[in-house]
């Protein structure tokens, strides 16, 4: 495993829009783990693949209760809506309001290749939104209600 650069809102990539990973195999294994290194050394609870210079669709997050691998995420339902505070480790010092469902589902493929569906609410709703965004190019200073000093 090795740590990963992490790109800045200033790097181009984070606005693009990643592909989908067709086959999971070793290269994906390797860049699955090292955004999970990665997002631990920077005390992050997400990371996108785009944060660290690859346009695939892949996410880890842990909020706490454990590291989640997701290949290829779609968030398939979503409820309620939730206001508060988020930022970012490719917007360092940044943290505003946002407001997201307060549940999601999200179907994906794990680091096996095997379809997992994820029920996510609270923190874990608002990570799986915001890695997911990521992927589509989005950041989350494009959703802020309100910057926090």
């Amino acid at each position: 495993m090795a740590i990963r650069l992490i790109r800045k809102v200033d790097d181009e990539i984070l606005r693009k829009k990643c592909k989908k990973i067709d086959k999971i195999d070793k290269r994906t294994s390797v860049l699955l783990d090292d955004m999970a290194e990665t997002m631990y050394k920077a005390d992050g609870v997400g990371i996108a693949a785009p944060q660290v210079g690859v346009l695939r669709r892949a996410v880890v997050i842990d909020v706490g209760d454990g590291l989640i691998k997701l290949v290829n995420p779609e968030i398939t339902s979503q409820s309620g809506e939730a206001v508060d505070v988020e930022g970012c480790l490719s917007i360092p010092n940044v943290h505003g309001e946002v407001k997201r469902p307060e549940k999601v589902t999200v179907k994906a493929l794990n680091e096996k290749g095997e379809p997992v569906s994820i029920n996510g609410t609270g923190l874990l709703a608002r990570a799986l939104c915001h890695e997911i965004d990521h992927l589509d190019g989005i950041l989350f200073i494009d959703k802020v209600i309100r910057y926090i000093e």
